[in-house]
């Protein structure tokens, strides 16, 4: 009898990603993905431990799904990602509802661990792998747009970032073989699909070797480019210390290499940036920055930053402010430090900046970030961009939003225009987050 699995995901874009080849690995063996938990016979809850507060909500989701259980005594669940490889023995013995753990090297295992399950056992798999890459897969884009779409080129990461869980829940770094991206990519594009992210924890790092030669990811990112004009080229994400001028000047050469790149800087501070072992100081990311607006002048940048790392001061916190006023970043995802178990900052560093104190230095870079993202976004009033059209706006079935090479945000009216097609907008006004348009005819 045919069985269906309902999957939840958490976390980043690896995560989502990895769903995907979840459920082609799961369909291809006669299963179904279904979009209802209550038909469900198992619920797959991929999971992210970059956080304890990422942790703490699976926690709760497994409370809320007790109640489900009660009504369909049949239903299964399963934690699988890097919260399934971090918490193995203690998913398995302090979750009673919980009937497998599977860790992200294992998901081939799955129809048969799944079979397992259903026979009344429990199990677990976390065994890392040094080869795995999942590249023969084609991912089941089962909550797409159809427009927009990931292609994992890489997995794992070895920069043992002071902070970071990623290498021990994920592996060491390897790299897929650059004929299977681009053909995942083409795939995509005569499915209709009009943009492509290529993910990894360090892109910049990707390298394939093979007899024919090596490919790096300056000479991927020119393969997948060259599948079509009209298919929109982006990456996620660069660690500064592997920016190289060959990787700007191919997206120079490429108009489809969207203009947008994320660059973490977590701290403005030297101190910290060493402490936190990111092998980079902030004059060579600065470097790095003037690179970009060099070969790109046209390119938003976005980055991630820590505020209350371990023994920060408050000189240090004002030198990330700083960094933000020299860079004057379009975006960026800005959190507290959080501890996180099995790392180098556990076992060696103290937590040691308290907790108001890493509020209050959160709020000080929100603040400053969302006065210097409104002041780039007006700089946009007037300009004309080449929009890729996702679709309905969130607040109003009359517009429609879609996002320029930049990754901004547009919003404008519908019209006749459909997703998935191109449009020019000119900018007519903005918040912060968003810019407002109008179509226009092409410029």
């Amino acid at each position: 009898m045919e069985k269906n699995v309902y999957i939840e995901t958490y976390g980043c874009q690896m995560n989502f990603a990895d769903s995907e080849i979840v459920g082609a690995i799961l369909t291809q063996e006669g299963y179904k993905l279904t979009k209802s938990i209550d038909e469900s016979d198992f619920v797959l809850i991929n999971t992210c431990s970059i956080r304890d507060n990422a942790e703490q909500r699976i926690h709760k989701r497994l409370r809320e799904l007790r109640a489900l259980q009660t009504r369909h005594p049949q239903l299964r669940i399963g934690i699988l990602g890097c919260m399934a490889e971090r918490l193995q023995h203690q998913l398995m013995e302090q979750e009673d509802n919980v009937s497998f753990v599977v860790g992200p090297d294992a998901y081939r295992k799955l129809p048969v661990m799944l079979a397992q399950v259903s026979a009344g056992s429990r199990v677990a798999e976390t065994e890392l792998s040094t080869e795995e890459t999942y590249g023969d897969i084609e991912p089941v884009r089962y909550d797409s747009n159809g427009i927009t779409a990931y292609i994992s080129i890489m997995r794992g990461c070895q920069n043992f970032c002071a902070y970071c869980v990623v290498p021990y829940t994920r592996g060491r770094e390897r790299s897929r073989d650059p004929q299977t991206i681009v053909g995942e990519a083409r795939s995509l594009y005569e499915q209709g699909y009009r943009e492509v992210t290529l993910l990894g924890q360090n892109v910049n790092s990707y390298r394939w070797h093979s007899g024919e030669g090596d490919v790096d990811f300056p000479q991927l990112m020119a393969r997948v480019a060259e599948v079509s004009p009209l298919l929109r080229v982006r990456f996620a994400t660069s660690h500064p210390k592997d920016l190289s001028d060959s990787l700007l000047q191919t997206m120079a050469a490429y108009p489809n290499i969207c203009r947008c790149i994320h660059l973490p800087v977590q701290s403005g501070s030297a101190t910290m940036l060493k402490r936190m072992n990111r092998h980079y100081t902030p004059e060579w990311y600065l470097n790095r920055i003037d690179a970009i607006r060099h070969y790109l002048p046209d390119c938003s940048i976005t980055t991630d930053v820590i505020a209350g790392f371990c023994g920060e001061t408050e000189e240090d916190h004002r030198a990330t402010l700083e960094m933000f006023r020299k860079v004057r970043y379009d975006y960026a995802y800005m959190f507290k430090f959080s501890m996180r178990p099995d790392t180098y900052a556990a076992k060696h560093l103290a937590d040691d900046v308290p907790d108001d104190v890493k509020t209050h230095r959160l709020e000080e870079i929100i603040a400053l970030q969302g006065e210097v993202a409104l002041e780039n976004n007006r700089k946009e009033i007037g300009k004309t961009f080449e929009v890729l059209i996702e679709g309905a706006s969130h607040r109003s079935d009359k517009q429609l939003f879609g996002r320029n090479s930049q990754n901004k945000v547009i919003v404008f009216d519908r019209g006749s225009l459909q997703p998935g097609t191109y449009a020019y907008v000119k900018v007519t006004g903005c918040t912060s987050a968003t810019l407002l348009g109008e179509v226009v005819d092409k410029p």
